[in-house]
C-alpha cells in the first residue's frame, strides 16, 4: 500500500518542453449543473485550470450554463435546452466529447455529476452517455447515484469514481461510515476489484484503489467540510486525467493537492475558508 506524498508532484508536473502548444496539457469536459445548481461545475472547472489543464469546456442546462459563463472569462459553457440533462442531449454530449478528443489529439477527459440532479431522466441520460464514452471519466456526486442503479456499466472502463461514505454505500451497498480506516481500506480495495474500476473514497483519510494497487492520502483539514471541496477534488482529478495521467495516479495526486490546498487556505482563514479559497491555494501546492 502506498501513502501519497509530495513526491508524486514531481511525476505529475515535470518541466514543460519549450515547444509546448495548446492542448498538450489536456482538455477537460465538465458535464453538470441543473436549473437550481450551477456552482459545482464552475468550482470544478476553476480548480482544473489551477491544476494545469489547458482548457475546460462546460456542458450544462441553459440557466446553469449562462450563470457559469458569467463567473469568469475562462469558463466556456455550452447551454443545453431545458432545466436538466435529458436523453435527447446524449448525442450532443457524445459529439462534443469526440470533437474535444480530436482537437486535443486524445488529451481529453470528462468530469460528470456535480449539480446534475437525480431525476430519473437525468440518471438514464447519464448512464446512456457513460455506456458509450471512450475517454477517461471522473464520476462524482449525482452521477454516482446513477451508476449505483447499474454498476455493471463501469466494469473495466477507464473511470475514476469519487464517493464520500454515503455515495460509497449507494454505489456498493456497503455501509462503511463507522468502520476504522483499515477496514475501509480493505473494502474499497475489494469493491474496486469487484467492480473493475478505480475508486477514490473521500474522508479524513482518502483511500484510492483500482483493485490491484491501493494508496492512502492523509492531507486535509476539518475546515474542508464546507460545500465545494468535493467539487474542487473532482476538478483536479479531471484535469490530471485530461493531461494523460492514469486515473489511479490522478486520484492519488488529486487527493493530495486538494487536501494540501485546503490545509494552506485553512491556516489563514479557518472557519471562513471557502472552496474558492482552496482553489486559490492550489498553485502554492503544485509549484514546489
Amino acid at each position: 500500500m502506498i501513502e501519497t506524498t509530495k513526491d508524486i508532484l514531481k511525476k505529475i508536473y515535470p518541466p514543460r518542453p519549450l515547444d509546448s502548444k495548446k492542448y498538450d496539457f489536456g482538455l477537460l469536459i465538465v458535464i453538470g449543473g441543473s436549473d437550481f445548481y450551477s456552482g459545482s461545475p464552475a468550482l470544478s472547472s476553476l480548480a482544473a485550470f489551477k491544476s494545469g489543464v489547458d482548457m475546460v469546456r462546460i456542458i450544462a442546462p441553459k440557466r446553469a450554463a449562462d450563470i457559469i459563463a458569467s463567473f469568469s472569462p475562462l469558463l466556456a459553457a455550452y447551454p443545453l435546452e431545458g432545466k436538466w440533462l435529458e436523453s435527447k442531449h446524449v448525442a450532443t454530449l457524445l459529439s462534443m466529447t469526440e470533437a474535444a478528443k480530436a482537437v486535443s489529439h486524445g488529451k481529453t477527459a470528462v468530469l460528470i455529476g456535480g449539480g446534475i440532479g437525480r431525476t430519473e431522466e437525468t440518471q438514464e441520460a447519464t448512464l446512456e452517455y457513460l455506456s458509450q464514452v471512450q475517454v477517461p471519466v471522473v464520476i462524482d456526486a449525482d452521477a454516482i447515484h446513477a451508476i449505483g442503479k447499474n454498476p455493471g456499466i463501469i466494469s473495466g472502463r477507464n473511470f475514476l469514481i469519487t464517493p464520500h461514505t454515503y455515495e460509497f454505500f449507494v454505489l456498493t451497498g456497503k455501509e462503511i461510515y463507522q468502520l476504522p480506516d483499515d477496514e475501509k481500506i480493505k473494502l474499497v480495495e475489494s469493491e474496486a476489484c469487484r467492480l473493475k474500476t478505480t475508486i477514490l473514497l473521500k474522508g479524513k483519510t482518502d483511500v484510492i484503489s483500482n483493485g490491484k494497487d491501493t494508496a492512502i492520502d492523509k492531507a486535509g483539514t476539518p475546515y474542508m467540510t464546507g460545500g465545494g471541496s468535493g467539487d474542487t477534488l473532482a476538478g483536479i482529478c479531471g484535469a490530471l486525467a485530461a493531461r494523460g495521467i492514469n486515473v489511479f495516479e490522478a486520484g492519488q495526486a488529486g487527493a493530495y493537492i486538494n487536501g494540501k490546498a485546503g490545509e494552506a487556505a485553512a491556516a489563514k482563514l479557518k472557519d471562513a475558508m471557502t472552496a474558492m479559497d482552496l482553489i486559490e491555494a492550489i498553485p502554492g501546492i503544485i509549484n514546489i
